[in-house]
């Protein structure tokens, strides 16, 4: 097991990192004592990552709730980052966006489809999905200024 957690402790610290900042490291604390308590009602061996992945998304956010994180969910890391100024300019552009629109859009980055951000985000499906529609059309226009 320890050699389980320890492989897997990059990977969940990552993911945390992104959503909570400051308090990355009590959730990805949290997580991982969650994905060890739950590790046998995994049922798809092959699942594995998918099902650590929505551990540890939902013990972010309830760590970042916990500590009342203003910057929750603003910044998405990327594995492929082509230019680094994009990951600024992204960055800025969801800085500027309001927390549950943040939250949303980093979701969907992890792969989440709206069923599971609804689940982990404690919201019904339609709210979870006019947020998502509202923050794309938000970034959308913060990212591409109209041209006067």
């Amino acid at each position: 097991m320890n050699h389980l957690l320890t492989a897997i402790t990059p990977y969940v610290a990552r993911i945390c990192r992104s959503i909570t900042h400051d308090d990355g490291a009590d959730a990805t604390q949290e997580a991982l004592l969650a994905v060890y308590r739950g590790l046998d009602s995994l049922r798809e061996p092959a699942a594995f990552y998918g099902w650590v992945r929505s551990v540890t998304v939902r013990e972010a956010i309830r760590t970042a709730r916990r500590y009342g994180a203003e910057s929750c969910c603003s910044e998405v890391d990327s594995q492929e980052e082509t230019n680094p100024l994009d990951a600024v300019h992204i960055s800025d552009v969801l800085e500027r966006l309001s927390q549950a629109h943040r939250q949303v859009l980093t979701l969907r980055a992890y792969g989440l489809n709206e069923e599971e951000m609804a689940e982990v985000l404690a919201l019904p499906v339609g709210t979870v999905r006019s947020r998502l529609f509202r923050a794309r059309r938000r970034f959308q226009e913060a990212w591409q200024p109209s041209a006067a």
